[in-house]
């Protein structure tokens, strides 16, 4: 019975620190160094800046997964090629006086289907940032992720560092998903 409850509380821990990893500081002020009584007179003068809230990324509805067809498929689970999905997301942000530097990382897994084979897939990733309606950035990076074993699934870690002005607002996200591009006619 103990090792459950030690199993519970190690993993209840290891959550906790985690939110804190992806929380971001919303609503106070970390200060500068000025302020700090450890910092020293012999440092070099650096402008104070306010470190202020980290967006928040989300996965939306239809861009967590992608999947592959044999040529002339679709909808056929006999003839998927591999099948992509994205999972849990983390970031990490880094303030300027003029610029807010936003590394974005998303966890995926890539699984060959029955038409599937071992070797590299890329993958269709795009990054938005958006402020309430306006785009911020939006581009799309194919990803190669090699799949060593067909019968094997692979995870993957994809990671795009983004620079966006300084001044946005409460309302800014990070939009992470696959993106197939226009429809071929």
């Amino acid at each position: 019975m103990s090792v459950k409850v030690s199993r519970g509380l190690l993993a209840a821990f290891s959550m906790m620190v985690l939110a804190g990893c992806n929380a971001g500081n919303p609503g106070g002020a970390l200060g500068s160094a000025a302020e700090k009584p450890e910092a020293s007179a012999a440092a070099p003068a650096v402008a104070p800046v306010v470190q202020g809230f980290c967006p928040t990324i989300a996965l939306r509805d239809g861009t967590s997964y992608y999947r592959t067809y044999a040529k002339g498929a679709k909808d056929d689970p006999s003839k998927v090629v591999y099948q992509a999905s994205l999972a849990d997301t983390t970031r990490s942000c880094a303030r300027s006086e003029t610029s807010l530097t936003i590394t974005a990382m998303v966890q995926g897994r890539l699984v060959a289907g029955p038409e599937g084979k071992a070797g590299t897939v890329t993958l269709p990733i795009r990054v938005a940032v958006t402020d309430g309606d306006n785009v911020l950035f939006t581009e799309l990076t194919q990803h190669p992720v090699t799949l060593a074993d067909a019968a094997q699934p692979t995870q993957f870690v994809f990671s795009k560092q983004v620079t966006v002005p300084s001044n946005v607002s409460g309302l800014t996200k990070v939009f992470i998903g696959f993106d197939e591009g226009p429809k071929k006619k």
